[in-house]
């Protein structure tokens, strides 16, 4: 939205006041004149008719003006030659471009190879190939869950590639963001995970910088933000990993995976004690593998995020895909937001967010815009906003949720008891348990009142294999022909303004009708704005009616009325 312009509007009082004081200046500059007395501007005298040579003296004057006549008339043609020249180098270059569109050369082949290369980096086929590097080339892999809803974060697919992988890999789980949910939860939690799979309690530092940030007090004390706040569990998973090193006899590497937001890239930067994976809000920050040196014998890699099945059910895939709030359409967020109401307490969340009773999903985020002030023009409440900020505080570490594990212990088809002993294997269980203990006791956890109870999914199918992945590449065909409009319409313009000044020099007369054709043409839709109308209308919400928009008004003559 376009910010207004100030009133320029003054009360009468200050109106009055600067008015009183214009006055009192003018009445001080006409006295201080009164005292100095007028002088009136000197005329040239001229040539006095006595002066000797005074013809001469005339011609001289003449000869001047005539010199600099010639010189602005030479000035002038050197513009024009200069403008014809640009006018020429342009038509070239437009007549070879419309060239190359007839042979099929066109500058579309470039945005097309542009967009190859954005899908080639961005797409989930990238994901899925850089995802299967990591597993590939870890001697252990850490899946990374979130404590709020631990079941939700695991993926079948990933415990079962890398079980059956037939080499000597591990999987450990990770409960990461355990200061998130009660006490009480996450050791019920720890006790139904480590009978499948060794488990560390983990949480990660948050609002870490770069080595070079650093900030001033008010004081002018140089402290270094560099350094990370407290964090939980590192020296029990460094522990573990060190031993199981040794029994190795070498190096290893340890692969962090899992899905978005569950906190990957914070826990390597945790380990190393500095900020050297990017970590933001948005889901799919990562977007290959990044090895980081822990210490001698270990090496973290990290890896993007695993891409979620769209087989899952909405709430699997509002929480655990990879959405870019500002790319996708309002409907996925909105069934997003309406799935995740519709798995835990109304009152609960009313308490939460501090709103009053509301009936759907739709009301609730009415509520929730007016309530933190996000309104469009005329009041309307921002509802898509506040579905994006509500979908940020269930994946970021702002809202407390928790869910309760199965009641019975209950196998996937992948796993025996060969394979969890399997998986223990190697790695000092009791120390484990130690750690865990003495993380769990050092934390401070919110109150089961003050955390929402949520009804968890079950596990979220994901995607590793890459041939079983299925592009969307709309959305970024979308953003290429975009740009290219904007462009088109950047070179139109520059090329009106460089006529215009041409006209300006030869005539003002053909200088005024330029102007007005330039604002016949800019007053019509160019075809890079239809591009971008089209480009934006694709990610609104598809509104479906009986009637067509041009046939409104239309009166249709095979109905009769009696």
């Amino acid at each position: 939205a376009e910010l207004k312009k100030a009133s320029k509007r003054l009360t009468c009082h200050k109106r009055y006041k600067i008015q009183k004081k214009i006055r009192e200046h003018h009445r001080k500059v006409r006295k201080e004149a009164k005292k100095r007395g007028r002088k009136k501007p000197k005329k040239d005298p001229g040539v006095p008719s006595a002066a000797p040579f005074k013809e001469e003296l005339l011609r001289e004057a003449e000869q001047r003006k005539q010199r600099l006549e010639e010189l602005k008339q030479k000035q002038k043609l050197n513009r024009q030659k200069e403008h014809e020249k640009r006018r020429k180098l342009e038509a070239k270059k437009n007549a070879a471009k419309i060239k190359e569109k007839a042979e099929g050369k066109d500058s579309s082949g470039k945005s097309k190879a542009n967009i190859n290369k954005m899908l080639d980096k961005n797409s989930k086929k990238s994901f899925c190939w850089e995802l299967r590097k990591v597993i590939e080339a870890s001697d252990v892999v850490l899946e990374v869950l979130d404590a709020r809803d631990p079941m939700g974060c695991r993926c079948p697919q990933l415990e079962q590639a890398v079980t059956c992988s037939g080499g000597n890999k591990k999987l450990l789980l990770l409960l990461n963001k355990i200061d998130l949910v009660p006490k009480e939860n996450l050791e019920k939690w720890l006790n139904y995970l480590k009978k499948e799979f060794p488990t560390v309690a983990f949480k990660s530092t948050t609002l870490m910088k770069d080595k070079t940030m650093e900030q001033f007090t008010r004081r002018r004390a140089r402290v270094d933000s560099s350094r990370p706040t407290v964090c939980f569990g590192s020296s029990c998973l460094l522990k573990l990993l060190q031993e199981y090193g040794k029994t190795q006899n070498r190096p290893i590497q340890v692969g962090v995976v899992g899905f978005p937001n569950v906190g990957k890239s914070s826990i390597i930067n945790s380990l190393k004690g500095l900020r050297v994976c990017n970590v933001g809000l948005t889901r799919g920050v990562t977007k290959s593998m990044q090895i980081v040196h822990v210490d001698k014998q270990t090496r973290m890699l990290d890896s993007p995020s695993i891409t979620a099945d769209p087989s899952n059910s909405a709430l699997a895939l509002a929480l655990r895909s990879i959405i870019h709030t500002e790319q996708s359409g309002s409907a996925d967020i909105l069934e997003g937001v309406d799935a995740i109401l519709n798995h835990c307490s109304k009152q609960e969340v009313m308490m939460c967010y501090s709103i009053p009773d509301f009936r759907n999903s739709e009301e609730f985020l009415t509520l929730l815009a007016q309530k933190r002030g996000m309104l469009k023009k005329g009041g309307v409440p921002d509802t898509e906003n506040a579905a994006k900020m509500v979908l940020c505080d269930w994946t970021g570490a702002k809202i407390s949720y928790h869910s309760q594990p199965p009641g019975s212990q209950t196998l996937p088809p992948y796993l025996t008891e060969d394979k969890i002993a399997e998986m223990q294997k190697c790695f000092n269980l009791k120390s484990l348990e130690e750690g865990n203990n003495n993380t769990v006791q050092a934390l401070k956890y919110p109150s089961p009142a003050s955390s929402i109870i949520f009804q968890s999914a079950g596990m979220t199918d994901g995607t590793i294999e890459e041939n079983k992945v299925t592009e969307e590449a709309s959305e970024w065909e979308n953003m290429e022909t975009s740009k290219e409009g904007e462009e088109e319409e950047e070179d139109f313009t520059e090329s009106g303004d460089d006529q215009d000044d041409m006209e300006e020099e030869e005539n003002d007369v053909e200088e005024v009708t330029r102007k007005a054709k330039l604002g016949k043409q800019l007053m019509s839709p160019t075809d890079s704005e239809e591009q971008i109308a089209e480009s934006k209308g694709s990610h609104s919400v598809p509104f479906t009616s009986d009637t067509k928009p041009d046939e409104d008004d239309a009166y249709d003559f095979n109905t009769d009325y009696v």
